[in-house]
C-alpha cells in the first residue's frame, strides 16, 4: 500500500470527488479526516467505510472559509492520528451567474471557499508539516481555471487563482520538504455536474470539448490523487496535473 502509515485531511469529502479520494486513500493504507459542512450523514458513511478497511477515520464539520473552523479541524487531525502528512483542498461548490448580473454575495461565497479556504487550510497545516519536515498538499482546480467558462466567472477565477497560490506555496514550503501540486479536473460524474451530464444540449457541448469523449468516473481520477500523495511524487512540486480527458487542451 502506497500510503501506509500516513494521515490525510480531505476537505469536502462527504460526497463527490472528495469522497472518492478519501476512500482511495483508505484503500492505500492512510488514515483520513473526512470534512463536511452540512452532509453529516454521508460523511459518517465515509468514516464507517474507512474504519471497515481498518483505518482510523473521523468526520469533522468545518467551513474552510472560516479560520477558526480550519484550525480546529487540523487540530483534530493531529490529535486523532498523531500526525498530518497529506492535505487535499477539495471543498467547493458553484453558484452560476453571468458576469453582468452575478451578485457580490455569490462572488464572495465561491471565491472564499475555493481560494481563501485553500489558503487557510495550508496555513493551518504548516505547523504539522514543519514539525515532521514532510508534507503533501494537493489542491483541486478545474479546466475552468485554465481556459475560463461562461456563466461561472466566480468559479473560474477562484480555480485560476489556485494555480498561482499553489506555485507560491511550493516555493515557500520546499525548505520543509513539502510538495504542493494541483490536480485540474474536467467534468467528473458527481452531483455538481448532473445538469451538464443530463441536459442533452449541454452534454453535447461539453462532450465535443473532451478528446476522450466521455466524462470522468471516480476510477479515472483517484490514481492521480494517490500518486501525488505518495512517495512516488517526492520530487514533484509546483506542478499542474490535468486529469480531464484532454478538455483543457482544446
Amino acid at each position: 500500500m502506497k500510503l501506509a502509515g500516513k494521515a490525510a485531511v480531505v476537505t469536502g469529502s462527504s460526497r463527490g470527488v472528495g469522497r472518492n479520494v478519501a476512500l482511495a486513500y483508505g484503500r492505500e493504507g492512510a488514515d483520513v479526516l473526512v470534512n463536511y459542512t452540512s452532509s453529516e450523514g454521508p460523511a459518517q458513511e465515509v468514516v464507517e467505510q474507512l474504519r471497515n478497511m481498518g483505518r482510523k477515520a473521523v468526520a469533522v464539520r468545518a467551513d474552510v472559509a472560516v479560520k477558526a473552523d480550519v484550525e480546529r479541524m487540523i487540530a483534530v487531525a493531529k490529535e486523532t492520528f498523531g500526525r498530518l502528512d497529506i492535505l487535499v483542498n477539495n471543498a467547493g461548490f458553484s453558484r452560476p451567474g453571468m458576469l453582468h448580473n452575478l451578485s457580490e454575495e455569490n462572488w464572495d461565497a465561491v471565491v472564499d471557499t475555493h481560494l481563501k479556504g485553500t489558503f487557510l487550510c495550508i496555513q493551518a497545516a504548516c505547523g504539522c508539516f514543519k514539525e515532521q519536515n514532510y508534507g503533501k498538499v494537493i489542491n483541486v482546480s478545474s479546466v475552468a481555471g485554465l481556459v475560463g467558462t461562461v456563466g461561472q466567472i466566480n468559479y473560474a477565477a477562484a480555480k485560476g487563482g489556485l494555480l498561482s497560490l499553489t506555485k507560491s506555496a511550493a516555493r515557500e514550503l520546499a525548505r520543509y520538504n513539502v510538495c504542493a501540486n494541483v490536480i485540474s479536473l474536467g467534468i467528473v460524474e458527481t452531483e455538481m455536474t448532473e445538469k451538464i451530464r443530463t441536459d442533452e444540449k449541454l452534454r453535447d457541448i461539453y462532450m465535443n470539448r473532451i478528446l476522450l469523449k466521455r466524462f470522468a468516473a471516480a476510477d479515472d481520477i483517484s490514481p492521480a490523487f494517490v500518486f501525488l500523495a505518495s512517495p512516488d511524487s517526492d520530487y514533484i512540486t509546483g506542478q499542474v496535473l490535468p486529469v480531464d480527458g484532454g478538455y483543457g487542451m482544446i
